[in-house]
């Protein structure tokens, strides 16, 4: 499928190399579908590697929770270690594995936070425990016991006995745009497949991508 976008003097772009800015999300829109299909627990777990200002990586398991043609998004609370890594460097990279599938998808990238619109309607689609518990949760804060976050839980429950909860300031969203998108999938004898999808260069970012296959 090839973008019929121009380049930056006019010409539309190569035919052998570009391809269609939604090429790599219809793939990912497939391999999602069939993970929700077939795996037991999560298929939106993924690892999100972020880096600290010393250079030391960190990675855990959070849950994409949208994604469109504009990036992949998670949330969290901004003064968690993840979050203020990623405020401080804005990059990020995240990796979906779907072992009963024997696949994956890594995708790196700048990292912008939500609007507080978007911020504000997942928030409110929560159940109304996980909210308090956005506002309970000192996250990535030292607690001496679980009685300690049980009794911040009972605060804000008796703060906020009914009505709407408000959105926590520093909980909110954020959106890896990809600069690098891989798909990789098993073949026998260790001969995996490996796709790669690269924003094509001499076009605006979310025009075009540059699609290459990679030695396994």
């Amino acid at each position: 499928m090839v973008d019929n976008a121009q380049d930056e003097a006019g010409g539309a772009l190569d035919p052998s190399t570009h391809h269609r800015w939604s090429e790599p999300f219809q793939k990912f829109a497939a391999w999602l579908k069939e993970a929700q299909e077939s795996e037991p627990n999560d298929p939106n777990g993924m690892a999100l590697a972020t880096v600290g200002p010393d250079g030391m990586p960190s990675v855990r398991m959070v849950l994409l929770k949208d994604w469109d043609e504009q990036g992949f998004v998670f949330y969290t609370n901004f003064d968690s270690k993840k979050g203020t890594q990623i405020l401080s460097s804005k990059k990020a990279a995240m990796v979906l594995h779907w072992k009963s599938l024997r696949r994956q998808i890594r995708v790196e990238g700048q990292v912008e936070v939500v609007s507080d619109k978007e911020a504000d309607d997942y928030y409110h689609s929560r159940p109304r425990s996980s909210q308090l518990g956005a506002w309970a949760s000192i996250q990535s804060r030292p607690m001496q016991n679980r009685f300690d976050l049980e009794k911040r839980v009972a605060l804000f429950t008796a703060k906020h006995p009914i009505g709407t909860i408000p959105r926590p300031p520093y909980w909110s969203g954020l959106r890896i745009k990809p600069s690098y998108i891989e798909f990789w999938e098993d073949r026998p004898f260790r001969l995996h497949d490996r796709l790669t999808f690269t924003p094509a260069p001499g076009v605006d970012w979310g025009q075009a991508w540059v699609m290459a296959k990679l030695y396994p």
